[in-house]
This record gives C-alpha cells, structure tokens and sequence, in this order.
C-alpha cells in the first residue's frame, strides 16, 4: 500500500469531559491533521467531523430519543480524543495516542459549527494535556545558582507541569540560578533554552530549542539537532521517475511531491538582528566597570569553524562598502547590553556571577538566526516516522540543459525539519514540512 493512500483509522475514539461517556468517530472523520513544532511547546492537531445525527443519546436523558454529536455529547471543550493512526507502509509506526489516557489529546476548542437537517459538521481543535496544566501552573520557586539548566528544566517538566512524558533534554554546562516570578512553564522554559550552553561543544554553539514531540518534551541543543545523521533521502524530479545521486531509480515514497522556496537570506534582518557581529556591554555593579571593548566584541568568524553545519559551503559576507577591506562580519551591526547578575538572589553575601552573558548571548542569536538561512516548504507521501527536529535528505534536479541526470549541488543537501504537519483524509495522507538549514551546499561529512 502507497503512504499517499487513504488514511486507516484504527482509533478516533471521544469522551466526554465528565469522562463517563463515549463515541467512535472514525466514520464521520473527513480530514485530520497533527503538527509538530521545534519552536512550539505543544503538539496539536485538527479534526473535520461529519455527522448525521441520531449517534449518542442525550447526556440530560440516556433514555431518551439520540441526538448528534455536538449537543449529545455535549461538545463543550475539555472532551479527551484516543486516536490511533496506522502507517500507511508495512513497517512505518503508528501515529498512536490511544491506551494510556496521559496520551489523550484534548478538545481546546470547537469551531466551524454548521448544523442543518439531519448533518452537522464541526472541527476540534486539539492540545496535549499539558498544554491545558501549563495554563494553571506557575513557576513560583527559586532554583539554585549552582544547578545546571537542564536540571532546572526536568525539575519543571515533573514538579510543575507534572508530566512523565519526557524525551530528550540535552546537558548544558553552563549554571544559572533564576527565580520563578508566577510565569507559566511553558513560557519559563523557553527563557531557559535561549541561555543553555551544550556540554559537547561549548559556548560557540549556545542556543537551545524546547518543543514537544509525540516522544515526549525535547530540550535540545540546536548543535545536537544539526549533527543527527539524515533520517530519509527525498527526491524530487518533475517526471514520473526520480533517480537518487547513484543514478538509480527512487522510490514513489520517498518522492518530493512539490516544494517552494519560502526564503533565501535575508541580509538586513539579520544585520539588524546582530547575526554576523555584535558589541556586547555589560555592567558590573559590584565594582562599576563596564565590559572591555575588546572583550565585548562579538564576530561570527571567531565561532563559525567550531559548531556543526547542515550545509557545506562557508557563509561569504559581501563588503561594508565599495573598496573597503572589511566585511559586514568586521562591524557590529548591534549593541547589546546588560547588568550583569552578582548576587542578587543569594541569601549570604556573594560576589560570584550567575551565569556569564558573554558565553550565550550573542552565540544564541547567532544559532538561532543563521538557522533561518535557507527555507523550504516541502511535500511528501506521508512518513509518520517523521518528526519534528529530525534530519532530512532532499535532492533537486539542476537547471541545466544538459541530459546528464544530476543534482543542484547547491541547493541540494542535509535540512532540519522545523515543522511538520500530516495530512489525512478519506482520498489520501501526505506530510507537508517546513525544512531549514544554515548554510549551502552538500555537507559529505560522517554524521553520528
């Protein structure tokens, strides 16, 4: 069977909010969506439902004449979804939210509510448990100077938010010691994952990303996503057949369907986002100095040969200007300040700095935004092996002329999945993707 068949529902299963009553909805389903998202702290998903009527007695009157979904349930938002998915391929997992009700989904909202005689239809729009406890918790205590961050994140994912549905959460090695303040966790962990530090590779590659895949809450250096060996190579070739880079032909499920480029650089933004170069400068209320220009001077050249890449050609930074030796690397596009933390949320006298900016602040900024080089959007057969901060393979034909049945080796090579979104409906399934990467070209480098 081909992943770009019909869906196979094996479970879409709604309970009520007071959890007492039931109804299968896999007959009514029309479309279905689930998304993933690596700057997200939520999974989600979407359901289109058709309904005839005359499927649950009324919650008021079990006895009494059946009504349809939306008033006999009642769908009032809460309700819990046990879905199962198969994988449209032998051997493919399941997208399976079913067995264990920590698994559920929920009903955070209903819209598109149209009822006629004797049909009525309705979307639900879904959230991870969570998502719903992150509303009504508050990060309230103090955490320690002396612990590390990813400690500080697990300590949050099971006292506070009180999941056991953990993935991975990366090491960091830099400490830093914070008081709740009554924020949320979701919005407090993803403070925390701009100011982590990998343990690996240093403070050349700062910058964390905190998200929620179906595997559990992901706190993952961005270094560590990047460095992952390719999951799948996929193809695309605007004829029938594809051939992959050993001229052989490839598989209609590993096939690119369509793709667009939705960005390719974008100098300024990042000029002013300070990308290339900074000047940091920080004040030390202890002795009222300020940072050493020297010091405080931050140049993407310094970093750039230390941290991994998706691409394998070398970012090349035009000139200031016309006859001038300097790149736009050389001159700090942005100003960064702050007063640097000494002591303050310690009971006993201390002169020790929590946490040191200068090792995260502008390294962060750097990651972050040099992962937006190159954006594509791209879809596929649908692949629930797939997930969100995954590697990828993709390869498009060069636009030559020639009858030689090569590959763009620029555009061609390793990307980061950002988002995914898998399309089910009662024709088909497919998975759309929003892929990025931070440089060009292919990257022939071994991978873990």
């Amino acid at each position: 069977m081909m992943s770009i068949s019909k869906s196979i529902y094996e479970e879409l299963v709604l309970e009520s909010n007071d959890q007492k009553r039931t109804v299968d909805i896999k007959t009514g389903v029309i479309a279905l969506e689930y998304f993933e998202d690596i700057f997200s702290p939520t999974i989600t998903a979407r359901v289109k439902v058709v309904n005839t009527g005359n499927t649950i007695s009324s919650f008021k009157d079990q006895d009494g004449e059946k009504q349809s979904i939306y008033n006999g349930l009642p769908l009032r938002g809460g309700e819990r979804l046990s879905m199962k998915i198969a994988g449209n391929v032998p051997g493919r997992e399941s997208l399976d939210f079913s067995n264990n009700p920590k698994k559920y989904l929920y009903v955070s909202s209903i819209t598109d509510v149209i009822s006629e005689a004797q049909q009525e239809s309705f979307t639900l729009n879904l959230v991870s448990r969570e998502a719903i406890t992150n509303e009504t918790s508050r990060v309230s205590r103090k955490y320690s100077t002396s612990s590390k961050i990813s400690e500080s994140v697990r300590k949050i994912l099971t006292d506070v938010l009180k999941t056991d549905s953990i993935g991975t959460i990366d090491e960091t090695s830099n400490k830093y010691g914070f008081i709740g303040n009554m924020r949320k966790p979701f919005t407090t962990l993803i403070w925390l994952a701009s100011k982590g530090v990998p343990v690996v590779s240093g403070d050349a590659t700062a910058g964390f990303v905190f998200y929620q895949t179906r595997d559990g809450f992901q706190f993952r250096a961005i270094d560590n996503l990047i460095s992952q060996k390719s999951k799948a190579t996929y193809v695309y070739s605007p004829t029938t057949v594809s051939y992959n880079d050993n001229n052989e032909k490839v598989d209609n499920e590993f096939k690119i369907l369509n793709y667009s480029t939705e960005k390719n650089q974008n100098l300024v933004e990042k000029l002013r986002l300070g990308t290339y170069a900074s000047q940091r400068i920080f004040f030390n209320p202890l002795n009222f100095t300020f940072t050493d220009p020297k010091e405080g001077l931050f140049k993407l050249e310094k970093y750039s040969n230390k941290t991994n890449n998706l691409g394998g050609t070398d970012l090349q930074l035009p000139k200031i200007s016309e006859g001038s030796n300097l790149s736009l690397g050389d001159a700090p596009s942005r100003i960064i300040t702050a007063i640097l933390d000494i002591g303050t949320i310690e009971k006993e006298v201390s002169k020790s700095e929590n946490a040191d900016p200068s090792l995260y602040q502008s390294q962060s900024l750097m990651r972050y935004n040099i992962l937006f080089t190159q954006s594509l959007s791209v879809m596929i057969p649908v692949n629930t092996d797939l997930r969100a901060g995954d590697v990828i393979e993709c390869l498009f034909p060069n636009n030559s002329k020639s009858d030689k049945k090569e590959h763009d080796s620029e555009t061609s090579g390793l990307y980061m999945i950002k988002e995914l979104c898998h399309h089910f409906n009662v024709n088909n399934s497919y998975t759309s993707m929003k892929l990025l990467r931070d440089t060009f070209g292919v990257n022939n480098k071994e991978r873990k």
